[in-house]
């Protein structure tokens, strides 16, 4: 048999790292498809579930979700050092299903469980994201993984929400027939997607060691992947909880929180309470449930294309990340201030008879689509290039780096949950507005911080 040369095996590990980040993709694509469409009807079908037996809270589950979520970013990268990413994300996507599935018949009990559940299942699944991301990737090509990664991810929005707009348009009530019909679609689109994490192999080692300069791989996936014999599984999940710590304290992550934070609180915003003022406003008719669906079909677009076309243009971008996300900043202040313009400031807590006030103009199913879409692009912007600075900064320790960005993010994703629960639309705008600010002005800094030390070098990644 003829021995294979290095170059047919670099050309193989090209091959294979390209299948292994497009299986990454299209696994969270179909887990999110499931999950994203229920995080964003689920509100609107709570209020509209006629039982004595169930009081739960949409807006109440996401809190606690985000709020356990945050928390278990602390032993996130101890799971995944035990058990390995690959499991990490098939066990966490078995959850994921589970608290889909609650909701085919609801009870107060399992529902309230399963939030919590999920909250450390999310943890351990975006982190194992994150470290699977930076170990497939190079410093030159961080920034076009994470785009091409998010494009993907983001076709999620587009399918469940399109088949809920043609279900519910023209429905003011949710019954107990489509609310099943829906939730048993999503549990076994959720299960789908979760095999396909075990499509996902381990990176081969380099044929010789001699021939490690040359690799494609970068240099620490064997380090961060293989368990060291000599150390015994409770050291291993001991060490990666102290990363964890000592990262969270570095001058780059203190600035980068504020960012993480703000993303958190839109994350929040576009999934959740968005679509639930849409379906509240009784001004657009009979189509305003409907809308819902249509709205996550625009944020979807809009992270799509922002994704896309970050990951694309990578290379032609030598002015860094600066630039996209202060498009991101621009695109949001631009969506906030059309939707307190159009959107009742009651609307996210309205009950399920919906709202009856106006808000500065006459309501129009048009402006409230285009922002739905400038939600969806803003946040791509955000989020690629927070992926791709921290995959960038923290490529040794990239779990770690990951857990503390998730446990930022979530727990302001919790708060803004609960505080959906009683906030007006406008102090809930306000709120974003001026974190979106500060945490832009943070990013700036440790952009800046990057450039500079890598003047002298071939800085050329977003």
């Amino acid at each position: 048999m003829k021995k294979l040369t290095f170059s047919g095996w670099k050309y193989w590990h090209y091959i294979d790292f390209v299948r292994r980040k497009i299986i990454l993709g299209l696994g969270f694509m179909v887990i999110f498809t499931a999950f994203g469409t229920c995080g964003n009807i689920e509100q609107t079908v709570i209020k509209s579930f006629n039982s004595t037996e169930f009081h739960g809270s949409g807006y109440t589950s996401m809190a606690i979700i985000y709020a356990v979520f945050s928390a278990s970013n602390l032993i996130a990268p101890s799971v995944i050092a035990v058990i390995g990413p690959q499991l990490s994300l098939f066990f966490s996507g078995l959850v994921y299903s589970g608290y889909i599935a609650v909701f085919i018949h609801p009870y107060t009990s399992s529902f309230y469980t399963l939030s919590v559940l999920l909250g450390i299942a999310a943890a351990v699944l975006w982190t194992a994201q994150g470290n699977l991301l930076t170990i497939n990737s190079k410093d030159s090509t961080i920034g076009r993984n994470s785009g091409i990664f998010w494009a993907l991810m983001q076709f999620s929005l587009f399918f469940g929400n399109l088949y809920i707009f043609f279900a519910w348009r023209g429905k003011s009530h949710i019954t107990d027939k489509d609310r099943q019909t829906v939730f048993i679609t999503l549990t076994v689109i959720s299960l789908v997607g979760n095999f396909l994490f075990f499509l996902i192999q381990r990176p081969d080692p380099e044929p010789a060691p001699s021939d490690a300069s040359e690799s494609l791989l970068p240099a620490d996936i064997s380090d961060s992947n293989s368990v060291v014999p000599s150390q015994s599984l409770c050291s291993q999940a001991f060490e990666a909880f102290k990363k964890s710590i000592q990262l969270a304290m570095t001058k780059e992550m203190l600035l980068l929180s504020i960012p993480f934070a703000y993303s958190g609180l839109e994350l929040t915003f576009y999934s959740g309470v968005y679509g639930t003022c849409l379906g509240a406003m009784t001004q657009f008719g009979d189509d305003a449930k409907g809308l819902i669906g249509l709205s996550g079909i625009l944020i979807g677009v809009g992270e799509i294309l922002g994704g896309g076309v970050f990951g694309i243009l990578d290379k032609c971008n030598r002015f860094g990340r600066n630039p996209v996300v202060f498009l991101g900043l621009f695109t949001h202040i631009v969506a906030f201030y059309l939707i307190f313009l159009n959107i009742a400031s009651d609307a996210p807590v309205a009950p399920e008879e919906g709202t009856q006030m106006q808000a500065f103009i006459q309501p129009s199913v048009t402006v409230a689509l285009i922002c739905s879409f400038l939600l969806g692009l803003g946040d791509s912007c955000f989020n690629t290039q927070l992926i791709s600075i921290v995959g960038f900064l923290f490529r040794e320790d990239s779990a770690s780096a990951f857990a503390v960005f998730k446990f930022v993010q979530s727990i302001t994703a919790a708060v803004a949950f609960f505080y959906s629960n009683y906030f007006l639309l406008h102090w809930q705008l306000l709120i974003m507005v001026l974190t979106g600010f500060l945490g832009t002005i943070t990013f700036f800094v440790v952009e800046w911080g990057v450039i500079s030390s890598r003047r002298d070098s071939d800085y050329d990644s977003i």
